[in-house]
């Protein structure tokens, strides 16, 4: 073969080369979106989220709805009156509300595989329209220099909290918008009885009891051990409250500076769920979100997190979470059916009372 026909047959070849047709590039699918609503104190780790992202091609947003009471008031009204849910799938409902959300018919069921690991006193609900993740006492806690400077001895009971002494001192949160505003309501429900509990709150009241809207603001504003400016030395929180203290402290600290109350009759077990709202679109994402909740990685991310315990035993907590949080003996507590009888009343009697 001579050159000059080389380069024609190789023209040649070319040419058909171009003409045939291309197999098209398939695009790759574009991420779904899932949206979490959420408590206000809800938190996880940034690289938890993206690598969940990343192995379901999805992309996670989250609403923080305020605290845990007015985040299911915004659910059942988007839900309810509008049937299309703001979001796929709920996190932060806890033991105190539970009955009012499962009578709105909020959630759809599902059972994950890993539920079989949880102890079964986390497992409130039967019918699984919502699982449990987490759990945490809501106690007293109190600024422990505030009581030295002052040379007053800590309150030992619910009762002692009437004395003069403690007058102004404390500050709660509002039960009809706030979950450990309402788990300690509960809490004295059950110290004090159903025909009692309010004769304990009006002495509370005319000792100066000093009530705010939410937990973030009585936390962070008014408890002193948090910002060392606030004007209550005790604030109703968690019993892990203190290892956050102590963790994140701006300087190293051998203990935290603050401690809770944890005497029988003074504390409240709280249960927090997630659950897959109905008419969601998107099942399936919000299935493997709900495995996600559940799973050791995430578990073992909650105490650092949120300063509450996981619900799987077999999640590692931290040294630090360990060793500044205390446990009660034991906790308060009423029959769910009680509750979900009484709750909006009680609700109405102490804001009619404290509030009016």
């Amino acid at each position: 073969m001579t050159k000059k026909h080389f380069l024609l047959l190789t023209l040649i070849l070319f040419v058909l080369a171009a003409c045939q047709p291309t197999t098209p590039t398939t695009p790759a699918a574009q991420p779904q979106t899932l949206t979490i609503m959420t408590h206000d104190s809800f938190s996880v780790s940034e690289e938890l989220v993206r690598k969940f992202e990343a192995e379901n091609n999805a992309t996670l947003v989250f609403i923080q709805g305020g605290d845990a009471g007015s985040a299911l008031n915004r659910l059942i009204l988007t839900s309810v009156d509008t049937q299309t849910p703001e979001a796929d799938v709920f996190y932060g409902l806890d033991n105190t509300f539970l009955s009012r959300a499962l009578d709105q018919d909020l959630f759809e069921a599902y059972q994950p595989a890993s539920l079989s690991a949880i102890p079964a006193e986390f497992k409130l609900d039967p019918t699984f329209k919502v699982v449990p993740i987490d759990y945490g006492d809501v106690c007293i806690n109190y600024d422990k220099a505030w009581f030295a400077e002052n040379n007053l001895e800590l309150p030992a009971s619910l009762q002692d909290l009437a004395k003069p002494e403690y007058s102004g001192l404390l500050v709660v949160e509002n039960p009809a918008t706030s979950s450990p505003g309402l788990a300690f309501m509960m809490a004295t429900i059950a110290e004090f009885g159903e025909t009692s509990w309010l004769e304990w709150w009006q002495a509370m009241k005319d000792n100066k009891v000093v009530v705010v809207s939410d937990w973030e603001t009585a936390y962070y504003t008014n408890f002193s051990g948090s910002s060392g400016k606030g004007p209550q030395p005790m604030v109703v929180s968690y019993a892990s409250s203190p290892a956050a203290e102590l963790i994140y402290a701006e300087t190293e600290l051998s203990e935290s500076p603050t401690a809770s109350l944890v005497n029988p009759g003074m504390c409240w077990r709280q249960v927090e769920f997630a659950g897959i709202l109905k008419n969601t679109p998107n099942r399936a994402l919000a299935e493997k979100f709900i495995d996600f909740l559940l799973s050791k990685e995430f578990q073992e991310d909650v105490p650092m997190q949120m300063f509450v315990f996981p619900v799987l035993p077999e999640a590692i907590l931290p040294e630090g979470f360990v060793l500044a949080s205390q446990t009660p003996e034991t906790v308060s507590s009423l029959d769910p059916a009680l509750i979900a009888a009484n709750r909006d009343i009680w609700v109405n009697d102490w804001t009619n009372l404290m509030l009016k």
